[in-house]
């Protein structure tokens, strides 16, 4: 089973501090959806919310259609996996998998079925007989998914679970519960503050801010198509230039930055629309900057090379840029081929307005 979920002007206020603020997000079922955010934007709120540990201050929520005002987190369909996993160090892993089937009555023999054809799911085959203390944290983590699809929910709630995780295992485990998920086919839904998490697994991300939603949309939109400084600023890197538009037009607008003027495309924000004067932002990401070395583009700066850091797949150029109030950078990908200037050089930078996005000025995110 699966369920939608819909937050229909859900507020969640503390006394004065109001922690979400107005939320409308329609969720459907069997989607992975994340919430993507800085720490204290609000967005494990909301998590307590649907799972019922809060109820919102104004506001419904409705789980598969059906109104959760009232009922507890033990009566909704729903499973949550918390940030330390809390998983049961007395218990072998079969009987952490069928814990919530002891509680309801269900048999041994069940129970233990059960777990095996959950280990099989999660890739753990043959080891419930383990104690999790025996196990690595990835196959601690798939025991935690186990564990809450035992419940058989319609709707899996996931607070920050890779978090405790390194590097390489955490890159491992969202292609893990991505495939997880769409194996199951319910309803994830999942807060992070990782943007590579929420772009690789999700079907849909809201990106939140200070308890509002600033953008809704697939992985692709949300990074190519900021809708708000913000969200600029937040998902990604990106080089940012201030600036007054000059000229606009329906798609392009023309902006006197702080380094010269910008072509830029124009994204409405939340049906802003920028105009001749206004205060803008453009927005331009490392890796559509290139060296002009005589090719032609939209918009092209005079700058100089800081320093370029080899990471292997991609070189990373700082530059300095005369008139601008912070270095910029640009990625290169490895060719094989050195950098070819030196720390000191003057160079030209060019990228295409296609590339760029200029955006009504606004909050941006803490760096």
């Amino acid at each position: 089973m699966s369920a939608d979920v819909e937050l229909d002007g859900v507020w969640i206020k503390f006394g004065d501090f109001v922690a979400a603020r107005d939320v409308n997000i329609d969720i459907p079922e069997g989607g992975f959806f994340s919430f993507l955010g800085p720490s204290g934007c609000g967005k494990t709120t909301i998590l307590r919310a649907v799972s019922g540990f809060l109820e919102p201050s104004e506001g419904v929520v409705r789980i598969g259609g059906r109104d959760m005002a009232g009922i507890g987190p033990n009566k909704r369909p729903t499973a949550l996996i918390f940030q330390n996993l809390a998983l049961f160090p007395l218990m072998t892993v079969w009987e952490n998998i069928a814990f919530s089937l002891e509680v309801r009555g269900v048999g041994r023999a069940d129970r233990r079925r059960r777990a095996d054809e959950l280990l099989d799911l999660i890739a753990l085959p043959g080891q419930g007989e383990k104690m999790c203390h025996e196990l690595s944290g990835g196959q601690r983590q798939r025991v935690a998914i186990a564990r809450a699809l035992a419940a058989e929910p319609d709707v899996l709630l996931l607070d920050e679970p890779l978090s405790a995780l390194d590097l390489k295992l955490r890159q491992h485990m969202r292609t893990e519960l991505r495939a997880i998920q769409q194996r199951v086919g319910i309803t994830f839904i999942y807060i992070t503050h990782d943007q590579g998490e929420a772009l690789t697994m999700s079907d849909n991300v809201a990106v939140m801010r200070e308890g509002i939603i600033d953008q809704v949309g697939d992985g692709n939109t949300i990074y190519d198509h900021p809708e708000s400084a913000f969200v600029a600023s937040f998902v990604g890197e990106n080089n940012l230039f201030r600036g007054k538009v000059t000229e606009t037009g329906p798609a392009y607008a023309m902006v006197d930055t702080n380094v010269g003027p910008m072509r830029a495309r124009v994204a409405a924000s939340r049906g802003e629309r920028l105009a001749k004067g206004d205060s803008a932002f453009v927005f331009v990401r490392p890796e559509s900057l290139k060296f002009a070395n005589g090719d032609s583009f939209d918009n092209v700066i005079d700058a100089t090379v800081h320093t370029g850091e080899f990471e292997g797949h991609f070189w990373q150029v700082f530059l300095d840029i005369a008139g601008g109030d912070k270095r910029i950078k640009m990625s290169l990908v490895n060719d094989g081929s050195s950098l070819g200037h030196e720390p000191g050089a003057s160079v030209k930078l060019g990228f295409s307005a296609d590339l760029a996005v200029a955006l009504p000025e606004g909050p941006l995110a803490a760096e």
